[in-house]
This record gives C-alpha cells, sequence and structure tokens, in this order.
C-alpha cells in the first residue's frame, strides 16, 4: 500500500461517481454534489481517466452506467458509508435514546402480515423513535430505497442488484379462499369446480392472467377472473357474501380464521408455486448497529407469526 500512488486521488470523486450512479445524470448529480454542472462534468473525466473506463454513457436522455460502474457503485458505497460510520462518526447508535425514523419498506402482504408485531418490538426497543412504512413491490423497490432512505424491505423480491443483501425469512405456500356460505365446493376441490366459479384475483400491477391460467390452459381449461385488486384486504372483504374464490397466501387466510364468520381455505388443485419472503438492506449497512437491530427485530417478527 505504501508503492501505491495516491496522486489524483479525491474522496471527492468516489461521492461523485454515486451521485452519477444514483441519478444517471450529470446535471442532477451536480444538484446532489452542491456543485456546478461543469465540475461534475470534470469529475466524470477524471473518473474515466483514473478507472480506464466510460463508466456512464448517454443513452437518450440518460447516462447509464456501464459494467464496470455497477461493479465499483456496491464497494464504493460500502467504502463512503464506512468512513462515514466508523471514521466521521464517534458516536454508537443507542436503541433505547434513539429519536429518529425507522424506514422500512413492505409489500402490501408484508404490512398485513407483520407490520403490527414489528411496530411493537420496536417501540420497546427504542419507545422514543418513530416507525414510517413504505408501499413497495418487486418493480419499484430500489426506487423507494434510494428516494426514501429506506433502512430494510420486507417482501418477496426475486433476485435483487448487488447493492442489496438478502436474508431468506421463510418459504410462502398458497390455498383457496371463499365462503363456503354462499358457494359450495366439496373437498379435495376439483379442477373442474375450480374452473367453474368466478376468480378474484391479488394484483398489484392490474395484470388480469398469471401462470395459473397458462398451466389451466395446458389442461384444456380456463377460469373467469371477474375483478383483481392490488390489496388482500379487499379481494377478502369482496369474497364474503359472494360466488368468488381467490389464491391467497396461506398466512393470509390464516389470519382470518378468529373471524366468527370465517372464510373457507382450501387446497387449490393445480400447482400454485411458493414464493420466498426476503429481508433486503443495502451491502453498505451489513455492519450498522442501527441496521443489525433492526433486522434481528424484523427475524423475530416474522417468526413469531409463523409460529401463531
Amino acid at each position: 500500500m505504501a508503492d501505491f500512488n495516491w496522486k489524483g486521488i479525491d474522496l471527492n470523486l468516489l461521492i461523485a461517481l454515486q451521485a452519477l450512479y444514483k441519478t444517471n445524470s450529470v446535471s442532477k448529480a451536480a444538484e446532489r454534489c452542491y456543485v456546478s454542472q461543469s465540475a461534475m462534468s470534470h469529475s466524470l473525466q477524471r473518473l474515466r481517466k483514473l478507472f480506464d473506463d466510460p463508466l456512464f454513457e448517454r443513452v437518450g436522455s440518460k447516462m447509464e452506467a456501464t459494467e464496470r460502474a455497477i461493479e465499483l457503485s456496491s464497494t464504493v458505497d460500502a467504502l463512503l458509508n464506512t468512513i462515514q460510520s466508523d471514521v466521521l462518526l464517534s458516536k454508537s447508535f443507542d436503541a433505547p435514546t434513539y429519536k429518529g425514523n425507522w424506514k422500512i419498506g413492505l409489500t402490501d402482504y408484508a404490512e398485513q402480515m407483520f407490520a403490527p408485531v414489528l411496530f411493537d418490538l420496536i417501540k420497546q426497543s427504542s419507545p422514543d423513535s418513530q416507525i414510517a412504512l413504505f408501499n413497495v413491490n418487486r418493480g419499484n423497490y430500489q426506487r423507494v430505497f434510494e428516494d426514501s432512505k429506506l433502512d430494510m424491505a420486507i417482501g418477496s423480491f426475486g433476485e435483487v442488484s448487488k447493492l442489496y443483501r438478502t436474508k431468506h425469512l421463510y418459504t410462502e405456500q398458497h390455498v383457496c379462499l371463499l365462503d363456503n356460505s354462499v358457494l359450495s365446493i366439496e373437498e379435495p376441490m376439483s379442477l373442474e369446480q375450480f374452473a367453474s366459479v368466478g376468480h378474484a384475483l391479488v394484483s398489484p400491477a392490474g395484470v388480469i392472467k398469471t401462470g395459473v391460467d397458462s398451466r389451466l390452459a395446458e389442461l384444456g381449461l380456463s377460469r373467469k377472473v371477474v375483478i383483481a385488486s392490488s390489496n388482500f384486504l379487499t379481494v377478502k372483504r369482496l369474497i364474503r357474501g359472494r360466488e368468488l374464490l381467490c389464491i391467497v397466501p396461506k398466512l393470509v387466510a390464516r389470519n382470518d380464521t378468529e373471524d366468527e364468520e370465517a372464510l373457507l381455505s382450501v387446497k387449490p388443485p393445480i400447482d400454485v408455486p411458493d414464493f420466498e419472503i426476503q429481508l433486503v438492506y443495502r451491502k453498505a449497512k451489513h455492519l450498522d448497529d442501527k441496521n443489525n437491530l433492526l433486522r434481528r427485530l424484523i427475524i423475530e417478527a416474522v417468526s413469531s407469526v409463523i409460529a401463531e
């Protein structure tokens, strides 16, 4: 390390790199760093020379990151966070006296299942803090992470960006939910019964067809989706008193069993793939005390809900 030529190395260049990566724009990056657009352009030229790579190339109105810039971003993000937390900030995180915000992204499903228990656990550990919940999904979680500076996200996101770490919380299954006071279904439900009744669908994007329809088509059958909603609670209210059924996660159906007029959950007569519930956070926050505590509380909250 002593032989490394540090001439021309400037911490501000790494800050500029992250601003360019997060905004895909020289002008917006300049605004974020409180410098002029020409100064940011000069920093980009120095970065290109330093890393011997274009780093960002104009595609339409955006500056798209190259593979090299994507690789660098996660390392630089972790480095800047380490400098901030270990070098510049000397005061350690103290949950009982913390008066700041916990920013947590949850899918509709995760918020319905875990928000109440998670709220209680956080307030027990950090009574003077505030909690902000943000709606996220597979398509927007990265934007919400950046725009709202989330601490964590909970839900099913599939393969995530290299900027994030994930932890598997559990694997969820599906059931058919229906009101058996108005919809007579013999158990086990047959494919013909399944296809003959009206279906409600939980679809955040408003898509009417899913993989279930493709599998039915392979068997020469089809179903009629009569309504789609982005919210599980809405669909459950729609099912009650109507000749409708809906495929929902098992925990969503179980959450209804305490009601005196509980809906009936039945095993689907067709294969519906399970899905993973994940905890997602920035790689740069892996050693952060606040982030570590929140991860432990989320794991505890999810475990307690599953064990009920």
